[in-house]
């Protein structure tokens, strides 16, 4: 597919992807890659990581791994000492991990609501401090965060994911206050209903896949990639605190 921006757009940088070895988040690294970045992608699953490292090499980026539970501080400062071992430096963070599953209110568990909000928002956390820490709070860059719209307007069999979300929407602008006195830019891209992806599976095997996009239709995940690709770039260095919403509109229309 051809891409609307500079080939070069990235040339030079070092991105941190979390998830980054299925779905969106390989979408994504795929992306980063392809205009420039080197990227480094982490996932607690070696099984998944490894081919999708493989698969991003073979397309001309320069791309690693790292095994990683983003809920254990220990292990996300594990990944990022390994990056910037590898490749000198870190630029961009895109924290993009998520756990999802629907399930009534009746039905979700103590444990089940922690789980997703630990992954979701917890693990934001976790690797935005540990950038910030190694790298990021001395020499500038930007994190963009994958959250969802569904907190806006709630959503049934939901509840867990948009508590995390929105949780994961105010620590990004608290995080942008914060440091930008350090040059870090914080951001959010708040992904809609969007086809081929793990979660859009579970949950509208449940609910349907009915679209309340004004445009029509379900996104894409390279329409989110090229998203973050324009937070992470330098077409967006004014811009941080930010949300930006890819759903066609749907979560005006609800």
């Amino acid at each position: 597919m051809t891409s609307i921006f500079r080939e070069d757009i990235l040339e030079g940088r070092v991105a941190v992807v979390t998830g980054g070895a299925t779905g969106l988040g390989l979408e994504i690294a795929r992306t980063l890659g392809r205009h420039g970045a080197k990227v480094a992608i982490c996932s607690r699953k070696e099984d998944n990581l490894r081919p999708a490292v493989k698969e991003l090499v073979s397309q001309g980026i320069d791309a690693r791994y790292g095994v990683c539970d983003i809920r254990d501080m220990t292990q996300v400062q594990k990944v990022v000492a390994e990056t910037l071992d590898a490749y000198g430096r870190l630029d961009i963070v895109v924290n993009n991990a998520a756990g999802n599953f629907p399930a009534p209110l009746t039905g979700l568990s103590p444990n089940g609501f922690k789980a997703v909000v630990d992954i979701d928002l917890l693990g934001t956390f976790n690797m935005s401090r540990a950038a910030f820490d190694a790298y990021l709070g001395e020499h500038g860059g930007t994190i963009v965060n994958i959250s969802a719209t569904i907190q806006y307007t709630g959503m049934a069999m939901q509840a867990h994911v948009a508590s995390a979300k929105a949780g994961v929407d105010a620590l990004t602008r608290t995080c942008a206050i914060e440091w930008g006195k350090n040059k870090v830019r914080v951001n959010v891209v708040a992904p809609g209903g969007m086809t081929g992806t793990e979660g859009y599976s579970r949950v509208t095997a449940v609910t349907g896949t009915r679209t309340h996009s004004p445009l029509g239709r379900h996104g894409s995940r390279h329409e989110v990639a090229d998203a973050v690709l324009f937070l992470a770039s330098d077409a967006a260095s004014y811009i941080t605190g930010a949300t930006l919403a890819v759903d066609g509109g749907a979560c005006l229309a609800r």
